[in-house]
């Protein structure tokens, strides 16, 4: 009996060993193929590349896995203004700034260079303020100006002479410069509350920048700060306010769309080894179809006018507040032809309102590119036409958390795009308003905080490719950059040491 008794314990070990052995197989297959699926995940890497991937994923690594191990020091389940200035001294952050990073498609002029830059602008001679309530008003001028105001007119001058201590007098002007608050659950408790601040930026600073010499030279300082930080080209979105002069003269929006051009241009002539900019012009949403047709008049005339630098139409502002795409759909369709669309759609938490189905209505509109595209994992068709019309989707990590749509960075639907390999392109939105840099920092939370712990520098990679080829560049042009971007790339990864980070 004992010999039946061992043979049968024999057969049992071996189909349970074959039984394991499979299940390993199929684990592995599955976590295989998902890479493989995975943003960038069919990228092969070179022996210099690997060489620099090994020492990127050390630093990862160490992070991720301390995080694990001890919660409560991961930043990432805080708001942005609470670990901010902690992620400089991150090294897989230095890595990524050194990165040649493409493109940066998704940005709102007013708001990409930050509050030490603006008050830098306070110091220029004819600059006017008005200190009313909790509010500023902010304006150039040749003299006293006339625009209405519940407090009263003075140069700034002036006023900072007047305040007797100029650094607090600078600090609390600062603050008009920035949502960053040390308490931002207190001061935003919902989103209410923080887009009526980010609102409240905008009309701030909008005054003082749209002076015709300023406007200039901030567009033209915002491609050198672009540059700096490895980005090659850039697109910017413009609701093209009208400019003035000190002696109070105001031109159309085709002005402000020729500004643009003029700074472009200066540029290119300066730095002749940057990619370029263009222009897409996006008033504001909440408006009615008298404007919209205007609108799109407009966006005509420039690209008729200045197609070099046009890129496309958009219509921004709160989603949820403003007008749904289709109400405006019969004007939209009959300008498709002639105008390239850059849709902000389902930046929202929202399901099954008129604010995520402008996802709907944007891709059908033959959109480009998706602005946001939050809501897009509530609606299974809609990414398989992301998939099947090859729509970039333009995510801005940072400012989604800023702007209350999401807290623990782990919860945003970019780990979804980044999982099924949906055509990611990272941008920064509006990083001067919450004092990010430019855009390496919207990288390293989209690496560390949101992709994969497995996710190397194939994302990476694959990412700053993505921005090249969902960009309005076109033809010739746009095999120019990419085969720039890869000259760029080699560079960077041969002269790579790790020992440096």
């Amino acid at each position: 009996m004992r010999p039946f008794i061992t043979l049968i314990s024999l057969l049992l070990y071996q189909c349970f060993a074959l039984s394991s052995d499979s299940h390993a197989s199929n684990r592995a297959k599955i976590l295989h193929d998902e890479e493989l699926l995975a943003l960038g995940g069919n990228i092969t890497l070179t022996e210099q590349e690997t060489k620099v991937n090994n020492c990127l994923m050390q630093y990862k690594l160490n992070e991720i896995n301390f995080a694990f191990n001890n919660p409560e020091y991961f930043n990432f389940t805080y708001h942005f203004f609470k670990y901010k200035t902690n992620i400089h001294t991150s090294k897989v952050y230095k890595i990524i700034k050194d990165l040649p990073k493409g493109a940066a498609l998704h940005l709102h002029d007013v708001a990409i260079l930050g509050p030490d830059y603006l008050m830098n602008i306070t110091y220029m001679n004819h600059l006017y303020v008005c200190f009313a309530k909790d509010k500023v008003q902010l304006k150039f001028s040749d003299q006293l100006p006339t625009d209405p105001c519940s407090g009263h007119w003075q140069l700034m001058s002036e006023a900072r002479r007047l305040s007797r201590n100029v650094t607090n007098f600078d600090a609390q002007l600062r603050q008009h410069f920035t949502l960053v608050v040390n308490d931002p659950a207190k001061v935003y408790p919902c989103i209410k509350n923080t887009w009526e601040a980010f609102m409240n930026y905008f009309i701030t600073v909008g005054s003082m920048l749209t002076y015709r010499p300023v406007w200039e030279q901030y567009f033209y300082d915002t491609l050198k700060a672009f540059r700096e930080q490895n980005i090659m080209y850039v697109e910017v979105r413009s609701t093209l306010p009208k400019l003035y002069e000190l002696d109070g003269t105001t031109y159309d929006p085709f002005i402000t769309a020729k500004a643009y051009k003029k700074s472009i241009n200066k540029f290119m002539k300066d730095y002749p080894d940057f990619t370029g900019a263009k222009l897409i012009y996006a008033p504001i949403r909440d408006t009615d179809k008298k404007s919209v047709t205007k609108y799109l008049e407009l966006a005509l005339r420039i690209k008729a006018e200045m197609p070099d630098v046009f890129a496309g139409f958009d219509l921004v502002g709160q989603e949820d507040k403003g007008k749904p795409l289709i109400e405006f759909a019969d004007q939209l369709t009959a300008a498709a032809d002639n105008l390239t669309y850059f849709f902000h759609a389902g930046e929202t938490d929202w399901y099954g309102t008129s604010t995520d189905e402008n996802l709907v209505d944007a891709i059908l509109l033959g959109a480009k590119r998706l602005g946001h595209a939050y809501a897009l994992p509530k609606h299974p068709l809609l990414i398989k036409e992301v998939l099947k019309r090859d729509i970039g989707l333009e995510v801005n990590v940072i400012s989604n958390t800023v702007l209350s749509l999401v807290q623990d960075v782990r919860n945003h639907p970019l780990a979804l795009f980044l999982a099924q390999g949906l055509p990611v392109v990272l941008s920064s939105d509006d990083p001067g308003a919450w004092e990010a840099d430019l855009i390496s920092e919207d990288f390293y939370v989209a690496f560390v905080g949101v992709a994969s712990k497995s996710s190397d520098l194939r994302l990476l990679k694959q990412l700053a490719l993505n921005s090249l080829k969902y960009s309005a560049l076109e033809g010739d042009t746009k095999k120019t950059a990419l085969k720039k971007f890869n000259s760029e790339w080699n560079d960077f990864i041969n002269r790579f040491e790790c020992s440096a980070y």
